[in-house]
Parts: C-alpha cells; structure tokens; sequence
C-alpha cells in the first residue's frame, strides 16, 4: 500500500520533469535554418495597441523606416484612453479605433484588425506588440517563411534588460530565455512545430482569416496554437527572426509572470490530456509533443512540485523501506536541475548573474503564494502591463 501511494505521488511530477528535460537538452544546440528569400506581393504588420501612447509613435517610425515597399502598417487603437491613436497616425500609420469595453482584450483587436482587412486582404499578416522592437532582415524571413511554406511561424521572442536589473527581472527573463528560446527549439526538433508567443508571429492570408482570434483569454496565443494544431497545423521555428521588449519593473514583473502562469496552468488543465491522447491516436508527433509540452508546469512550479514529491516519497521510504519511487523522483529532479544549470550556462550567463542565480531557490519559494492564488483569486482576463514611460 505504501508503496503503491508513493508511486502515485512521485510519477506525475517525474514525468513532467523528464518532459521538461528532455526538451531543454534537445534545444541547447541552434536551429540550422534555410532561408526563405520570396517575399509575397503584400504584407501587413498588425498592431494591438491599448493606452500605449508612451511606446506607439516610436514603434511605428521604426517599423516605417526598415519596413519593405510591400510592407504595410495597420495599429488597433483597442479601448485607449489616451492618445494612442493620434500619436500612430502622425507617426506614419494607418488606424482603426476599437471601443467595446464589454470584449477587451487583445484577441478581440486582432479579430477586429482581420476584419478591417477582409475586403483587401495581403497575403501575409505579422502581428507585433506595440512594446516590440526587431529588424528589417525579421521582417523579411518572417514573411517570407510564412508565405513560402504556407503556415504560421514564430520568429524568437525575448526580453532585454540592463545587468543592473533587479533579480527578480534576471530570474523572470532567464525563465524566459528557457521557455521562448532553448524549450522552443528542443519542441520543434521532437515535434516539428512550437506555441505561439502572441508577438513576432506571421500567418499567411488563407490561415488568419479563419484563425480563432476573438478572445479575452490572458494567454490567447497558447489557445490559438492548440486550435490549429487540432487542425493539423503546425507553427514553424523561424528563430533567426529576433522580437525583443524591455523588461517590465520588478513589481510589474511578479504581476506578469502570474498572470501569464495562471493562464497557462488553467488552458494546460483543460487540453493538456486530451491533446496528448488526441496526438497518441492520430501518431501525430506534433500534437502528442503539445501535448506533454502542456504537462510540464512553469519552471518555479514545476522545481516546487518536484521537491515536495520528493520530501514526500522520502518520507514514505523511511516509514515503509520502499525506496524505488523516491530515487526515480529525486532522478528526474537532478536531470532537470543538471539541464537547466547546462542551459544557463550556455545561454544564460549575459541574462541571469551567478550571483543571482543562486537566489533562484529562494525566488522559488517566494512564488507560493501566486500559486495559492490559483485557488483564492485566479486571473483569468487579460489586462496589459504597465510601460516605464507610464509612470513618468
């Protein structure tokens, strides 16, 4: 009996572990990519944009001076406040205004940019977040590796911050650099395709008309990928094309990182299962690789899950003499602390210290209480994050 609720206890997280591992190990190499030089006839950049006055007018002078001839500028005005829209038409762009304050969020934008663009439609549509930076060379392969290969793709997309960052900025991008980054790849090369990371993303025309974008959901992206790999659809890697954004405050931070874990846990406890079992039946290796992808919970929770069982299992050990279960858990424990450790190593130097990397265990425990939020005051609806211009 023991040694049957031990097992219980030390498989899920073991599996989740190992999932994790193997992923970040099968990533820590780049992609070798083959370029895509055929550009399409037409081509928008679609931008989101809620009360984001302090960032817009730049985000579109910049866009507008790297941009091709075939490259058009279309920015959301979604519920803004300030003058967000003003600011993005003198800057150079074309703007539609959105006020609907029952449906806010920032799949609803997309949705009313589509239909903006239905009765003259480009081939490709690349959506950007208004706090997003890249470069001409991006643009290009984004849309053209759209275009040429007919699906939607995914250029990388990662916060910079300066060394001087709080830890809680170094921990909350490295975490980042793992999931976006190194995870992405080691996904792509066991599945052949990744999530969408809701900005520096490309669809072709045929695909975005009829994509699933009208939602409120605080990680819409997430639920898009799941949509279109249920269609057979796989998102492509293209991570040669750099997306980055500053990094929010250190207050600001916490408040992201939980509202994009708690979307992430509630859209993963309702398709993780059923998208593993849905790829395992059609011998699908994208869907079935979505699917344990989406049983691995965000790092922090995943080391907390992963320590506890083992505490746990111990324990039982001690009271019953039955060991295995709590050696396969402590196991799978040290992969994935030995590949995140590789990982950071390999990539993470410039975004996390050594000295702040040994204040990740504490970082870890520090996040208990946004996961005890799951069960007191989950967040559910999308809100934006503050910029650092707005408290100026």
């Amino acid at each position: 009996m023991f040694e049957i609720l031990a097992w219980l206890i030390a498989v899920p997280p073991t599996v989740a572990l190992a999932a994790y591992s193997l992923e970040v190990l099968v990533g820590l190499r780049p992609l070798r990519e083959t370029p895509r030089e055929t550009l399409p006839r037409s081509a928008i950049i679609l931008i989101p944009a809620h009360d984001e006055a302090v960032t817009i007018g730049e985000t579109v002078s910049s866009l507008l001076s790297i941009a091709g001839p075939e490259v058009r500028l279309l920015v959301v005005a979604d519920n803004c406040t300030d003058a967000t829209a003003e600011i993005a038409r003198d800057a150079g762009a074309t703007v539609i205004e959105r006020t609907d304050a029952a449906r806010r969020g920032k799949g609803f934008a997309l949705a009313y940019g589509r239909d903006h663009l239905i009765f003259d439609p480009p081939d490709v549509v690349m959506v950007l977040d208004a706090d997003c930076r890249t470069d001409r060379l991006s643009i290009e392969r984004l849309i053209s590796s759209a275009f040429s290969m007919g699906v939607p793709v995914q250029a990388s997309n990662l916060l910079n911050a300066p060394p001087s960052a709080p830890p809680i900025v170094q921990i909350s991008n490295f975490a980042m650099l793992i999931k976006n980054s190194v995870r992405a790849r080691g996904l792509y090369r066991i599945g052949g395709g990744i999530p969408l990371f809701g900005t520096g993303m490309a669809f072709p025309w045929v695909i975005f008309e009829s994509a699933p974008l009208a939602s409120a959901d605080v990680v819409e992206d997430l639920r898009l990928s799941i949509e279109l790999a249920r269609q057979g659809i796989a998102v492509q890697l293209v991570e040669s094309a750099q997306v980055t954004s500053s990094s929010a405050a250190a207050g600001d931070t916490v408040a992201q990182r939980r509202r994009w874990e708690h979307g992430f846990l509630r859209i993963a406890s309702k398709y993780a299962l059923p998208q593993l079992l849905t790829g395992m039946t059609r011998l699908s290796p994208h869907q079935t690789a979505l699917g344990m992808h989406l049983c691995v919970p965000p790092l922090a929770l995943l080391l907390l899950v992963g320590t506890a069982a083992s505490f746990v299992t111990l324990t039982i050990g001690l009271w019953s003499g039955c060991w295995a279960a709590s050696w396969t858990i402590l196991l799978a424990l040290a992969l994935a602390l030995s590949a995140t450790l590789l990982a950071w190593w390999k990539e993470g130097r410039s975004v996390l210290s050594p000295a702040t990397l040994a204040r990740v265990p504490l970082y870890v425990f520090q996040k208990i209480p946004i996961y005890l939020g799951l069960f007191t005051s989950r967040q559910s609806n999308w809100n934006r994050t503050p910029r650092d211009g707005d408290r100026r």
